[in-house]
C-alpha cells in the first residue's frame, strides 16, 4: 500500500470520526491491526487514566469506550497530513467536553500513525495534556 493510499483511508477515518462526534468508534477500530500499539502523551496520568499505553485491539477499544465515558467530543478537524512510507501524521485540532465537570478544552492536535497492509500497527497521539488535565478537575 502506497503513502497517497494510507492518507485517503486516513482522510475518511478522521472525517467519520468528527462527523459521528464519537458515537461510533467502530470504523477506527476495523482499521486497527490485532497487535496494534497506541501511545498517548498523557500515557494514562490523574484524569486521563484512559490514556494509559494500549498494546492490540481489544485494548484500544478499553481506549475508546473509556474516552466517550469521560468526554464528549465537540469536534476534530484534521486539517493537514504528510506521508513517508508507512508513516502518516495528521495534524489538526479538536474541542471536547469534560462530562463530569462541564469544562471544555480546545487543543491542537497531532496523531503519528504507521500502517502496514491499510492497518494501523501503531499510533502516537499529542496534545496539549495541561489542558485536558485541568478541564478534570473541579
Amino acid at each position: 500500500m502506497n503513502a497517497s493510499s494510507n492518507v485517503e483511508i486516513l482522510k475518511e477515518a478522521y472525517q467519520k470520526w468528527n462527523d459521528n462526534k464519537q458515537d461510533s468508534f467502530q470504523h477506527w477500530m476495523d482499521l486497527m491491526a490485532d497487535n496494534v500499539q497506541l501511545n498517548s502523551i498523557s500515557n494514562g496520568e490523574p484524569g486521563m487514566e484512559f490514556t494509559r499505553t494500549c498494546h492490540g485491539k481489544k485494548d484500544v477499544l478499553r481506549y475508546f469506550t473509556e474516552l466517550a465515558e469521560v468526554w464528549e467530543m465537540l469536534h476534530y478537524t484534521a486539517e493537514e497530513f504528510i506521508s513517508e512510507g508507512e508513516r502518516v501524521v495528521m495534524i489538526g485540532r479538536c474541542a471536547w467536553k469534560h462530562r463530569h465537570t462541564g469544562k471544555v478544552v480546545e487543543t491542537p492536535k497531532v496523531d503519528i500513525i504507521r500502517m502496514r497492509d491499510s492497518k494501523i500497527v501503531e499510533f502516537y497521539e499529542l496534545f496539549d495534556t495541561e489542558k485536558a488535565r485541568s478541564a478534570t478537575l473541579e
